[in-house]
C-alpha cells in the first residue's frame, strides 16, 4: 500500500520559483508506521506543489527521508486538497486568507444555512450564497470564484497526473498554460515537447491516450526537431543536411513518408521559426542563434578599444624577479597579450606550461591594476567547463576558480542561468581553462551573461577531443585566424625527462618512436585482446601490491560495452582493487555491487551539491536500510572532502569509476593512468581519442594491449569532422566590419 498523510498545511520554509516547497504539516492521519509517532505534530515536508493554503488539508503520498543536514523529511510524490466535511473545518476554511473579506462569522452563518455539504452546494449554485444572512454579491462572487479556481487546479493536476506526468512536471504545465492546460493539451499536445522542451518520447509515449495517429502532422513536425536535437547532441554537428534528417527521421518512427511531405513539414518549421535554412545547412534555431549572438559578441570585443596599461612591461619584469622565472619569447607573447587585448587565445599541448602562464596572467593584472584581495575577487573570474578542471585551476593559480555552470548560477529547476542577458555579471576579467571542452551553447550563454567592456581569456588544447554538445568553439576561433592566438610549444615536462609529453607530442605528430621501451615514467605492456582482462586484472594487482592508492590510479578505455569493455572490467577491477570483506560493507542495485571503498564516477551535474559529470569520488560509508532512519540504503561518497548522500532514487547517477571512458576523463589530470588499447576497440581507435587519453596522465602512464592497434589508432586521424560553418562566419563577420 502507499504511504500517505493527512494532515494541515501550517506554513512553508521555502518556496522555489517552479514551485519546489519545504513546508510544516500538523499530522492528522497516516498509514505510515514512520510517521504515527508525529500524529497531532508536525513534520516537514518537500515536494512540487500548485497552491498551498495556511489550515487547509491535505492528503500527501510519497515517502520518508533523512536529510543530512535537515533530518526527517516526507517526500511528496503527489498530493490532493481535502475538502472540509464538518463544521469547524468549514468554517476554518470559509474564513481563511483564501476568501478575502470573510470573516468566521459570515463563514459560521453559511454553514448554518448549507451544513455539511456546503462547498458542493455552492459551486452548484452561486445564487444561493444571496440567501444567507449578511452575504453581499460581491463576497458572494469572492467565495465561489475562488472556489471554482481551486477546484479547475485541483482537476488539471489530476488530469496531468493520470496522463503520466510527474507532479513536477505537471506543475510546469500547470503553471504556463493556467486554465487553458486541457484545451491546449487535447488540441496538441506536443505544443508541451515545442513550446516548453519537455521530453519528446514521454510525450509520444502519452499520445494513444489522445488518440494521435502515427502519421498526425502534429506528431510528425516536433518528431523532426526531436531528431535535429538526437543528431546534433549524437555527431556535434551545428547543422544537419536535408537526406540525413529524412533518413533518421523515417528510421526513428519506422514509417515511410514522402521526401514532399518531408519538404513541406521542415518548410512549416521554418516559417514557424523552429528551424533556421541557409542553402543546404539546416540548423534547430537555438544553435543558429547561439552562432549569432557569439559573432555579436565577438565584434566588439575584437573591435572596440583595447585596454591600456600603464608600465606593462615595467610591472612584467617585477613579476619575474619575484615569481624568480625567466619566461621565454611565446610565453611572455602570450602573458601581455592577454592583457593587452580584450579577446585572446593560448593554447598549447601538455607540459608547455599553461598553468604557469595563467597564473602569471592573473598576478600581473592584480599588479598592474593594484587590486586588493576583495577587488580581484569581484573583477575576476577563473573559469573551467568541469569541477575537477575549476579545481585544478584554483591550485595552480592559487585563486578562486570556479566551473561555468556554478558561475553563471545555474538553476536545475528551471533549466535556466541566474546571470544571463538581463542580469550580467560585473566581472571584468575572465581566462576560461579547458575551452575544448566548451560547446556552443554554454559558450553563448557565458558570453550573453558578461558585459561588453570584459577581457576574455580562453586557455585549451585543441587537439584534444571536442566539446560533448554541438559545436567546436575553440577550433573553430583558432582556424579562423581572426582572434589573437598564442601557440606554446615548448615541452617543459621533457626537460624534466617526461617522456608521457614526448609522447604526446609523437602522437599528434604521427612521428611514433621509442614508445615500445620502457621508460621512467612510462611503459608498454603487450598482450591481445583475448588476454587483456587477465593481465589488466594482474598489473592492476601488482600496482595495488607496491602500495601505490588504486584511488589516484585511474584506468580509461574507449568503449562501454563487450568483454574488454568498461562495463565488464568495472566488475573485475573491483574484486583486484577493493575485494569484498567483512569489514566492507555493500549494497546491490541493478544487479551492480556497491561496496565501502569503491571508485565511483558522477554521471550528471548537481551544482547545489557541488558536484559535476565526470567527477570521482571513493564511497566512505554504506548505511543499510534496516539501520538508517530512512529506511533506505544510503550511499556516502567522498569527492574530495565534499561527503554526498545518494539514496536509491539518485543511484542512476553513478556508476563505478575503477575504469571510466576517455570521454569522461576530459578536464581532469591523475597521477597514474593505466590505458587499454587492442583491436577490440577498432571503432574508436582513432588519433585524437588517444592523445586525449595520454595527456591525462601527470607522473606515470602504463599502456597494455596490442602495439600494432595503438600505431593504427596514431596514424588514424579521420575521426568525425564536425559540420559547422562557424570558422566560416568569424572570417566573414569580420571582413564585413
Amino acid at each position: 500500500m502507499e504511504s500517505y498523510v493527512k494532515g494541515i498545511y501550517r506554513r512553508s520554509i521555502f518556496i522555489s520559483e517552479t514551485g519546489y516547497h519545504i513546508g510544516i504539516l500538523k499530522v492528522k492521519e497516516t498509514n505510515d508506521e514512520n510517521i504515527v509517532p508525529f500524529i497531532g505534530k508536525t513534520i516537514t515536508f518537500t515536494g512540487y506543489f500548485h497552491e498551498l493554503s495556511i489550515d487547509d488539508i491535505y492528503e500527501m503520498r510519497g515517502e520518508v527521508s533523512i536529510h543530512p543536514k535537515y533530518g526527517f523529511q516526507y517526500v511528496v510524490s503527489s498530493y490532493d486538497k481535502v475538502k472540509p466535511t464538518d463544521k469547524e473545518g468549514i468554517i476554518l476554511f470559509l474564513s481563511s486568507d483564501l476568501f478575502k473579506g470573510v470573516g468566521e462569522k459570515l463563514a459560521t452563518h453559511i454553514y448554518e444555512y448549507f451544513g455539511d455539504d456546503t462547498l458542493n452546494k455552492i459551486l452548484k449554485s452561486k445564487e444561493s450564497l444571496y440567501l444567507v444572512k449578511g452575504m453581499t454579491k460581491k463576497k458572494a462572487d469572492i467565495i465561489y470564484d475562488t472556489l471554482v479556481q481551486n477546484e479547475e487546479s485541483n482537476h488539471v493536476m489530476l488530469y496531468l497526473t493520470d496522463l503520466g506526468f510527474s507532479m513536477k512536471d505537471a506543475l510546469f504545465i500547470y503553471n504556463t498554460y493556467q486554465s487553458h492546460t486541457i484545451t491546449k493539451i487535447e488540441h496538441n499536445i506536443y505544443s508541451l515537447f515545442e513550446e516548453m522542451d519537455l521530453p519528446f518520447l514521454k510525450i509520444d509515449s502519452i499520445r494513444k491516450k489522445l488518440s494521435i495517429d502515427d502519421l498526425d502532422e502534429r506528431r510528425l513536425r516536433p518528431c523532426i526537431l526531436y531528431i535535429m536535437k538526437e543528431m546534433c547532441f549524437k555527431s556535434g554537428d551545428t547543422y544537419l543536411e536535408k537526406t540525413d534528417i529524412y533518413y533518421s527521421f523515417i528510421s526513428h518512427l519506422h514509417l515511410t513518408i514522402s521526401e514532399e511531405l518531408f519538404s513541406s513539414l521542415l518548410m512549416d518549421l521554418a516559417y514557424d521559426d523552429k528551424i533556421v535554412i541557409e542553402e543546404d545547412a539546416y540548423y534547430l534555431k537555438n544553435l543558429y542563434e547561439a552562432e549569432k549572438n557569439i559573432l555579436f559578441s565577438f565584434s566588439k570585443l575584437l573591435f572596440s578599444f583595447k585596454p591600456k596599461i600603464k608600465n606593462l612591461e615595467k610591472d612584467f619584469r617585477l613579476l619575474e624577479e619575484e615569481e624568480g622565472i625567466c619566461y621565454n619569447q611565446k610565453q611572455k607573447d602570450a602573458i601581455l597579450g592577454a592583457l593587452q587585448n580584450n579577446l585572446f587565445i593560448i593554447t598549447g599541448g601538455p607540459g608547455t606550461g599553461k598553468t604557469t602562464i595563467v597564473k602569471a596572467i592573473l598576478d600581473l593584472y592584480i599588479k598592474c591594476n593594484d587590486l586588493n584581495e576583495e577587488e580581484a575577487l569581484k573583477q575576476i573570474a577563473l573559469l573551467a567547463p568541469t569541477g575537477r578542471a575549476s579545481k585544478r585551476m584554483s591550485e595552480g593559480a592559487l585563486f578562486k576558480a570556479s566551473t561555468i555552470h556554478r558561475f553563471l548560477k545555474w538553476n536545475k529547476d528551471t533549466s535556466s542561468f541566474g546571470i544571463h542577458v538581463l542580469n550580467k555579471s560585473d566581472v571584468k576579467f575572465v581566462i576560461v581553462d579547458e575551452a575544448s571542452m566548451i560547446d556552443l551553447e554554454l559558450f553563448n550563454h557565458l558570453l550573453m551573461g558578461l558585459k561588453n567592456d570584459i577581457q576574455l581569456i580562453l586557455v585549451g588544447d585543441d587537439n584534444q577531443l571536442p566539446s560533448v554538445g554541438p559545436g567546436q568553439v575553440l577550433k573553430d576561433l583558432i582556424d579562423s585566424h581572426v582572434i589573437p592566438t598564442v601557440c606554446l610549444d615548448k615541452l617543459y615536462r621533457r626537460e624534466e625527462g617526461s617522456y608521457i609529453t614526448e609522447l604526446a607530442y609523437e602522437i599528434k605528430n604521427n612521428t611514433l618512436t621509442s614508445f615500445l621501451e620502457k621508460k621512467k615514467d612510462y611503459q608498454f605492456l603487450e598482450c591481445n585482446s583475448m588476454q587483456l582482462d587477465v593481465s589488466l586484472m594482474k598489473i592492476c594487482g601488482q600496482i595495488k601490491e607496491k602500495g601505490y592508492d588504486y584511488k589516484r590510479l585511474q584506468i580509461m578505455a574507449p568503449m562501454y560495452k563487450g568483454v574488454n569493455g568498461i562495463d565488464a572490467l568495472n566488475q573485475k577491477l573491483q574484486e583486484v582493487l577493493n575485494p569484498a570483506s567483512s569489514l566492507k560493507k555493500e549494497i546491490i542495485y541493478e544487479n551492480v555491487i556497491y561496496r565501502e571503498n569503491d571508485k565511483i564516477l558522477e554521471l550528471v551535474n548537481v551544482p547545489e551539491e557541488n558536484i559535476f559529470n565526470g567527477d570521482i569520488g571513493v564511497i566512505c560509508k554504506i548505511l543499510k536500510a534496516s539501520e538508517s532512519e530512512s529506511k533506505k540504503n544510503e550511499i556516502y561518497v567522498d569527492f574530495d572532502g565534499n561527503i554526498v548522500r545518494f539514496l536509491p532514487k539518485d543511484m542512476y547517477r553513478i556508476s563505478h569509476g575503477f575504469i571510466i571512458s576517455i570521454h569522461k576523463s576530459q578536464g581532469s589530470e591523475f597521477d597514474f593512468v593505466v590505458l587499454p588499447i587492442t583491436y577490440a576497440y577498432h571503432r574508436m581507435l582513432y588519433r585524437k581519442l588517444i592523445y586525449t587519453a595520454v595527456t591525462r596522465a601527470k607522473k606515470k602512464l602504463i599502456l597494455i594491449g596490442e602495439k600494432d592497434a595503438f600505431v593504427k589508432a596514431v596514424e588514424n586521424n579521420q575521426e568525425y569532422i564536425r559540420k559547422t560553418k562557424f570558422c566560416e562566419k568569424i572570417k566573414n563577420t569580420c571582413i564585413n566590419l
